[in-house]
Formats: structure tokens, sequence, C-alpha cells
């Protein structure tokens, strides 16, 4: 991730046209793209990288009911979990984890509904050099060579600053019929950081260090939420959805769709990560790695043929 200043990335090879913005760069257009059987050579990836049959890693689901109701047994035995999925990956899921899964829903069918939009609606919001915030496809604007094939839509989310700023994001970029799309994902994100804070706890005790140890490294800190989307492709096994990466930051919660495609590298070899129903996916990032002394791990995404 060295490159900011992308010349972007070609339309389909078919295409009459390439549309260009105003800086001469090329735009991403998913609509085009998933419609190709002859994928632009941005978007290739060498043999050896890319999917082949998994393996399913072993990524335990932790049930966060009794933790979440204070009960001192099963929080024992769930801290205990998460330390065995920490010494082997770094991955597991959680259930009963306390968010409304209508809240759930609202998010996942609002980013659908944001990813429909039309491409110049879309780059209204396109992601600037600098900032973490907006819209951005395949990260053209940054790189030129093994893109994924994904649409992204990033926010920050700080609980100790700017109020209701996801909303204001959202109206003063697209205008105040997308007020409602702004408080969803306000809700969302809240309840997401909260939940964070807990697993946080909880990682804590699996440590064998008092429960709110973690807290002030990570309570007023900034989250960053970011959507995802996959679209379909005619030659999937040539493309990955996400290169293989670290997360830097301290934890992900991933909510994801039953599609799958979650790949995690662990025993040396690349081990497929399959969604469970109204589970949430946690990885322990590089940043919470170092504090308790675990080494990293890494992770990608593969593609579906739609």
């Amino acid at each position: 991730m060295a490159s900011i200043t992308s010349s972007g990335l070609l339309h389909p090879s078919s295409a009459p046209s390439k549309e260009e913005d105003r800086r001469g760069r090329v735009i991403f257009d998913p609509f085009l793209l998933q419609k190709e059987t002859n994928v632009p050579k941005e978007f290739l990836w060498p043999q050896s990288e890319r999917p082949d049959c998994l393996e399913e890693v072993q990524a335990p689901v932790v049930d966060l009911k009794g933790f979440l109701q204070g009960d001192e047994s099963s929080t024992r035995r769930a801290a205990e979990i998460i330390r065995q999925a920490c010494l082997a990956h770094g991955f597991f899921q959680v259930i009963n984890h306390g968010i409304d899964p209508s809240l759930c829903r609202d998010a996942m069918r609002n980013a659908d509904e944001l990813f429909k939009l039309p491409l110049e609606t879309k780059l209204k919001i396109q992601r600037q050099r600098g900032s973490f915030w907006g819209y951005t496809g395949a990260h053209a604007d940054r790189f030129s060579s093994k893109l994924p094939w994904k649409e992204t839509l990033s926010f920050g989310y700080d609980n100790v600053g700017s109020k209701n700023g996801v909303v204001s994001y959202f109206v003063s970029s697209l205008g105040k019929d997308f007020e409602p799309t702004g408080w969803v994902y306000e809700r969302y994100f809240g309840a997401m950081k909260e939940l964070s804070l807990r697993i946080i706890d909880l990682l804590a005790i699996s440590l064998g260090v008092d429960r709110e140890y973690f807290r002030e490294y990570f309570e007023d800190g900034e989250s960053v939420s970011r959507c995802n989307y996959y679209p379909s492709c005619q030659v999937p096994e040539v493309v990955l959805g996400t290169g293989p990466h670290n997360d830097p930051n301290g934890l992900t919660l991933l909510l994801q769709d039953q599609v799958g495609g979650l790949e995690v590298f662990t025993d040396g070899k690349w081990q497929a990560l399959n969604p469970q129903p109204d589970a949430l996916v946690i990885n322990i990032g590089d940043t919470f790695m170092v504090c308790i002394l675990f080494y990293f791990t890494k992770k990608r995404g593969t593609l579906n043929i739609g």
C-alpha cells in the first residue's frame, strides 16, 4: 500500500470508450466489469496468489450471552476459548453479542443500496487524499496493479468527538434524502464500538489481567467503519476481492453475508473462514497483538461468480 498517485483502473478492453474524471484518471465501473469475461490486466493476480481448494480454519464460535449478563462461569469459559484462538491465529466468531439483528440487517441493506447508486452519485463522496472517509472503487486512486475487485465506503466514528458525524457526512455529501441512512450507520457504529470495548475487556480477562486494563488505550480512540461490496466476476479464479494484508488496528469486527470468501493465513497456508448465521467475525489486529505479545496473522478475500 504505497502508491497514492495511481493512474487508476481501465474499463474492460471491449468497452467502446473510457470514462475519466477531471484529473484524467479512469474510473472503476462495476456495472460494466461484472459482465466482462476478459478481465483487465490491472485486476490479475499471480497464479501463486490465486484461490485454491481450501481447508476450513478452526475459528471457534464464542457465545457472549453469559459474559454480557455478568455470569462468571460463562465469562471464564469464553475467555479461555478466545485465548486459544489468539494463540492459534487471532480469529474467532461471536454470537449473542447484543447487537440488534434488525440493526445489522439495516446496515447491510443500506450498504447494498448505496453501492447500487449511479457511479456519478458515488463519486460525489469519493475519498480524498489524506482522508479515510468516502467511496473508492478498487482502490484505483492509490494503486495500478493487482487491484482488489471491490468497492469500499468508509467512515470514521468518534464517540467523544463530533456528535452525529456520520449523519452530517451523508447529508452534506448526498443530501437530506440520505439522512435516514446516516442514522442507521450512526447507531450501528456506536453499537459496534461498545461491543469492541466489551471484547477488549474479555481479552484482558483471558490474559489474567484486570478486565479494564486495556480500555484506557482504546476507549477514546477513533474507529474506522468500512462497507465493502464485491461485484460478481465472470472469471473469479483470476482475481481477489481483497489482497493479502494485516489489520494494523487493535480489533476488527466483521459483519458479513452468507456468501463467504474470507480466508486466513495460518499454519503456512490459506484457509477458509466460513460465515456463521448471526455471528460476527473478530480479528485481533496488529496493534493489540503488540499489546498482548501474540503473533499476527494475514487475511484476504476471494470472489464468487454471480
